[in-house]
């Protein structure tokens, strides 16, 4: 049983169609109230003797939700439906058998999660046209396939052109976004719940408030521009005030200012002159401590053994130095006698 409540807006009308014409083991049940209870659908699909139901809920003429439930027993699945785009909408081109039975291709990861399981066995159930039914066509020209990408479900509805596996997408196209599984029907324990979804009103907060934070910021800059905005702009010439005031005082003031400027100069040359007078006598006092080391250090004192040997030498010196004078004191004596007897 295929069915919706008061309150979704012609977009979702039309998918609610579509899916209509692509199911055609389908029964159809007007609106129901929106005051109604949800388990009010329960005893709705008892009177039609359907054991399936989808049902299509609306809020706010903006967000659609699906309700996908084993009626009377149990489970149900909520979704919410996003990116809707109907066969009309979409316009592409496809010539396939109405009422013609399709197949279901499902990835991997309805295989892997617990959940997805769970689902996959609800979505063959409801979307798989049962064999010889009194409605359906004899013919399978068809494929809707169901993937599980960023924590959705995405559906895509294609015709099969040749037995190669030519396809074209012919529509609708819609995402569905698991919220909640129940152990009963339309209600009943929650078995399963999706951590990672966000309501859309929630959503479009934080999208307002993100750009109300960027208006906030914007005029904080505007502000903070202001205030720190530099007073002057740009260096004047120092003698262009002189014509504001009195001639005579301005050049006097001015004429002062100069001076101490002058002064100021002198004094700093002559610092700096000392400073270098002062760091070359360092330099050369560096020097001539470093010269008087190395002379110092190519000085070696003697050894024990050297001063005894230089003592020992100098005692044989003065001991031959005095033989020799006496010896040449004796020849000259000898000479001298030698002189007076040949007299």
């Amino acid at each position: 049983m295929v069915l919706c409540a008061r309150g979704i807006n012609h977009r979702d009308r039309h998918l609610m169609r579509d899916l209509r014409t692509l199911m055609p083991h389908h029964r159809a049940e007007p609106k129901m109230e929106r005051w109604k209870t949800l388990s009010v659908v329960n005893e709705m699909s008892e009177m039609k003797h359907c054991n399936k139901v989808v049902l299509f809920e609306g809020r706010r003429k903006r967000d659609l939700y699906m309700w996908l439930a084993n009626a009377g027993v149990g489970p149900s699945v909520k979704f919410l439906v996003e990116n809707i785009h109907t066969m009309g909408e979409m316009k592409l081109t496809g010539n396939c058998l109405r009422g013609s039975r399709p197949l279901l291709s499902f990835s991997e990861d309805f295989t892997k999660q617990p959940h997805l399981v769970l689902i996959k066995e609800l979505l063959v159930q409801i979307f798989g046209v049962p064999n010889h039914h009194p409605k359906s066509q004899p013919f399978i020209d068809r494929v809707i396939t169901f993937t599980y990408l960023d924590n959705r479900i995405w559906y895509r509805h294609f015709q099969i052109l040749s037995e190669d596996g030519g396809l074209t997408e012919i529509g609708p196209r819609f995402v569905m976004n698991p919220i909640k599984i129940f152990s009963g029907s339309f209600g009943g324990d929650p078995i399963w719940e999706n951590a990672d979804y966000q309501s859309p009103a929630k959503h479009r907060q934080m999208l307002r408030k993100a750009a109300s934070e960027k208006y906030l910021q914007r005029t904080k800059k505007k502000v903070d521009q202001q205030v720190n905005a530099p007073k002057n702009t740009h260096k004047l010439i120092p003698h262009g005030d002189i014509f504001r005031d009195d001639v005579d005082k301005r050049a006097k003031v001015l004429l002062k200012q100069e001076q101490k400027q002058e002064k100021l100069q002198q004094e700093r040359e002559k610092v700096e002159k000392r400073q270098k007078i002062m760091a070359e006598r360092d330099a050369m006092r560096k020097l001539k401590l470093a010269t008087a080391k190395k002379s110092a250090s190519s000085k070696k004192l003697p050894t024990r053994k050297e001063l005894a040997r230089k003592r020992e030498g100098d005692d044989r010196g003065a001991k031959k130095t005095f033989k020799g004078v006496k010896k040449g004191a004796k020849g000259a004596k000898g000479k001298k006698m030698a002189n007076v007897s040949r007299g």
